[in-house]
């Protein structure tokens, strides 16, 4: 790993999450458990717990735009990290300023569906998010239902074995990333296993998986935690190894939680109890 006298920098484009399990939250305790200085931009305003998400309050896009350009004019960006998006306008205008700024690592993780399935993006905004950021993407990290929607599929008739994950990741492919790590975290399998996919290689990242219902949050953290090793100058192999390694650990530490009366968070400074 690289080293120097000013912190690598993280950025998540995201929403907060009231409860502090997701989103923005866990994005900036993830980064900041692995290594980099986490800077932020809200897109929307969650009123959430570990039952649910009660209300959504979407940021003005002009006011998303002054927070990028506040951050982007002053500070060297090292890594991005997109979460939950709201609307097709806002999207093209990250698009735009990614384009200008140019960060070297843009990890996209498409929030696109509820725990309960629901879709929570409107059409049009979804077909922005496949047009214009997806193509900008190092990487972008769906899990089985996300995939699903990105490739117009059944929701209910997503992959059921190792093989179907990697066709699934190849087909994601297809929609102009540098790369897709799909997670297969809704398998029926005794491992949790995602599968890394680019134009020229395919890598099999696997844990066993946690017992636990303290699950929320666990997409947030995992592209999070890429994104912040990423930052400090990791492969993108490497990188997805010590993330998926680091959210296997929040998990384990986490598993008898009870904060809620829900789906829990996992234990993002786990590390500080050793």
């Amino acid at each position: 790993m690289q080293t120097r006298n000013q912190p690598y920098i993280s950025l998540t484009i995201a929403g907060s999450d009231s409860g502090g399990g997701a989103g923005i939250q866990a994005d900036i305790k993830a980064m900041s458990a692995t290594g980099s200085f986490a800077c932020s931009v809200i897109t929307a305003l969650t009123a959430q717990n570990t039952q649910g998400v009660s209300a959504i309050h979407p940021v003005p896009q002009s006011f998303v735009e002054d927070q990028l350009e506040s951050i982007f004019s002053d500070m060297k960006v090292d890594a991005v990290k997109i979460g939950m998006l709201s609307d097709a306008d806002t999207i093209l205008m990250i698009a735009q300023i990614l384009k200008k700024y140019q960060p070297k690592a843009v990890i996209l993780d498409p929030v696109m569906v509820a725990t309960s399935g629901d879709v929570l993006l409107e059409s049009q905004a979804i077909s922005s998010l496949v047009n214009h950021l997806i193509p900008l993407a190092d990487l972008i990290t769906p899990n089985l239902y996300e995939a699903q929607v990105l490739l117009g599929r059944d929701l209910n008739a997503f992959p059921k074995s190792n093989a179907e994950l990697e066709s699934t990741a190849n087909a994601l492919l297809s929609l102009g990333s540098q790369g897709v790590l799909l997670k297969g975290g809704h398998m029926d399998t005794q491992d949790s296993t995602d599968v890394w996919v680019t134009e020229n290689q395919i890598e099999y990242f696997s844990k066993t998986r946690v017992v636990t219902t303290n699950t929320h949050g666990t997409g947030c953290t995992l592209s999070s935690a890429i994104t912040s090793y990423l930052a400090q100058g990791l492969s993108m192999s490497e990188s997805i190894r010590k993330a998926k390694e680091y959210i296997s650990q929040a998990l384990v530490a986490a598993k008898n939680y009870q904060l809620g009366q829900g789906s829990g968070p996992v234990d993002h400074f786990f590390m500080l109890k050793a």
